[in-house]
């Protein structure tokens, strides 16, 4: 009912405005008929038929043509001023008038359906290509963790006794990382849908970016396998004032990103510093970085680098992006001098220094 009188209320505003601009030109035109024949003013209103099909429904369409056709017969056809035409010409002018501005309303609304089609069936290839990536992601995403956890269950059930304490702590290890993995994405598809559906709403907060961080890097501890990750705390930052949970997701895939696609004993470098009243956090590393013509795509969804052997559903850069921008910040890209990615988030925030804070 609501889409109803929406459409209604659409409708109506077309008409109005597809009235008031065959006035409008009728009125040019009738001012004008000293410098151009009625002919041309048939010509000209005719244009004007055609702009409204162009940009509005069909029933505005049909209500200016003959609105438009009434007008041309009464101010500018003779006899001025009436209905009645006496001349064959004319006559045959105005029902060629008629015939042509409403033959054009009709093809004009064809084309548009047509086109509304065409963009409906590509949406709709480019809705299956996206679920059919999605689910050949998650198959490999989801499967790779569970098929370890119980791997390891069953051998802990079977050789309980069997095993040493290090082989026990190794396989509890690797179900630690399986489900933190899992966890990572089940929280990806989560985010994603939060982002899509416009249900993400900040729970902003003064934060410590050094406990941000630091419990990051703790969280992500069983995962970063023979990966070094580099972070010395600046004690003199300010608190800033942001959604806690949302900026350890953003700072969480950005380093299991780094995990992920850098080869083994590499290095990655966190900093956080406060520059022009933005928060701004960076991650680094010493891998291979991106070729230069495919930064521009790292953050579209299920993006991943070309003939790259690692699995990732390719969700982590994208709600990393949507995430910085609910913020109202920008997250940038860019290859080291010498070797590795550079991925710099700025957001804009409130300040308060600790003793500031306390006096609030």
């Amino acid at each position: 009912m609501r889409k109803f009188k929406a459409k209604k209320h659409s409708i109506l505003m077309q008409s109005s405005i597809s009235i008031a601009l065959v006035f409008t030109v009728s009125i040019i035109c009738f001012f004008s008929l000293k410098y151009i024949d009625y002919r041309i003013t048939a010509l000209i209103l005719l244009m004007t038929v055609s702009i409204v099909a162009m940009l509005f429904e069909i029933i505005p369409v049909v209500v200016t043509a003959i609105l438009s056709g009434l007008i041309l017969n009464f101010f500018f056809i003779l006899p001025l001023y009436t209905f009645h035409i006496t001349n064959t010409e004319d006559i045959l002018l105005f029902l060629m008038y008629f015939i042509i501005a409403l033959v054009n309303a009709v093809l004009t609304l064809k084309i548009r359906e047509a086109e509304k089609k065409a963009r409906d069936k590509e949406e709709k290839e480019k809705t299956i290509k996206l679920y059919n990536t999605l689910l050949n992601s998650l198959s490999h995403e989801l499967r790779t963790p569970i098929a370890t956890i119980i791997g390891a269950i069953d051998i802990l059930k079977e050789n309980k006794n069997k095993l040493s304490e290090i082989n026990q702590n190794a396989l509890l290890d690797e179900i630690d990382s399986a489900t933190i993995r899992l966890n990572r994405q089940v929280e990806n598809l989560l985010n994603m849908s939060r982002l899509e559906t416009g249900m993400l709403k900040l729970k902003l907060d003064w934060c410590d970016s050094n406990e941000l961080i630091y419990g990051v890097i703790q969280k992500i501890a069983t995962i970063k396998n023979n990966h070094t990750i580099h972070f010395i705390s600046n004690e003199k930052l300010p608190l800033f004032k942001l959604d806690a949970g949302l900026m350890e997701e953003i700072i969480q895939n950005l380093i299991t990103n780094a995990l992920q696609y850098t080869p083994k004993n590499s290095i990655i470098k966190i900093e956080a510093s406060h520059q022009n009243d933005s928060c701004v956090f960076s991650v680094s590393d010493n891998g291979n970085g991106f070729p230069e013509s495919q930064i521009q795509f790292a953050f579209d969804k299920f993006y991943r680098l070309p003939s790259t052997k690692t699995g990732g559903s390719g969700l982590g850069l994208s709600i990393v992006k949507g995430f910085v921008e609910a913020h109202n910040g920008t997250i940038k890209l860019k290859n080291n001098l010498n070797s590795g990615a550079n991925f710099t988030v700025t957001i804009p925030t409130e300040t308060s220094y600790l003793n500031n804070l306390k006096n609030e």
